[in-house]
């Protein structure tokens, strides 16, 4: 899911066997993978997953290095128990799948994770990083909350609102040159629009020679070609969020 107007045939690519440092949590009527900094911290991330759900050892991947960077990291689960794609699924089902999955439907459990954050972890600066679905997601939110410090979407485009270039929040946007779901035409309207519209400070970075899904799909253990930009993203990702939280 790259964008609300194009079903996106994602590959799982390297699934990992990750297992996890964190802790499942209930957050009112959702769950959550929660993991924390080794340090007291009043900064925290909630990290958005992508179609293959909150479960994906991937994203939980991506928490516990936020984690280890002075974070408390949560990833609910937005589709709130509903099954989560799988690669075996037919795609010509993906668009009746995703009907009542929404990225941009998801201010109740946003809601529920915001007060978890303040009232239970001591959160008083929170950012949001989205994969994919969870880029949309992370989009969105930038438009809706100026509460949120900062937004970091990866992969992913509000495509269906009027409002989509008048960011509340700063935000980084990560995009692959090899990505067909999101072609490089859609990348250059939104930064040209955004630099029109966008009052707050926002970046849009495109990784040459990489393929959707590469910050966090990829290992870069058995990429090792690809590694260097893997990493540069992640540490772009990490830049941003420190810079304004």
């Amino acid at each position: 899911m790259a964008n609300e107007a194009k079903p996106c045939p994602c590959d799982i690519g390297d699934r990992s066997d990750y297992g996890g440092l964190g802790q499942e949590v209930q957050i009112e009527h959702i769950k959550a993978y929660v993991s924390k900094p080794s340090a007291a911290s009043d900064k925290a991330v909630v990290v958005i997953h992508d179609i293959f759900g909150w479960e994906l050892p991937n994203t939980r991947y991506m928490a516990d290095m936020l984690a280890a960077n002075g974070y408390t990291a949560v990833c609910p689960d937005f589709f709130v128990g509903k099954e989560a794609w799988s690669p075996t699924k037919d795609w010509s089902n993906f668009q009746q799948w995703l009907e009542d999955k929404k990225p941009t439907n998801i201010n109740k459990e946003v809601g529920a994770v915001l007060k978890f954050l303040k009232q239970q972890c001591g959160a008083k600066c929170i950012g949001t990083v989205g994969f994919c679905w969870g880029g949309v997601a992370t989009h969105y939110l930038a438009l809706q909350y100026p509460e949120l410090k900062a937004g970091v979407s990866v992969y992913g485009i509000v495509r269906e609102r009027e409002d989509r270039y008048e960011l509340k929040s700063p935000t980084l946007f990560i995009f692959a040159e090899n990505d067909h779901v999101i072609p490089l035409d859609q990348v250059s309207a939104l930064e040209a629009n955004l630099k029109e519209k966008c009052t707050v400070d926002f970046q849009v970075k495109t990784f040459p020679g990489q393929s959707h899904g590469f910050v966090h799909r990829k290992r870069e253990d058995i990429n090792p070609a690809d590694k260097p930009q893997i990493q540069e993203a992640r540490t772009d990702m990490l830049s941003w969020l420190n810079k304004y939280m």
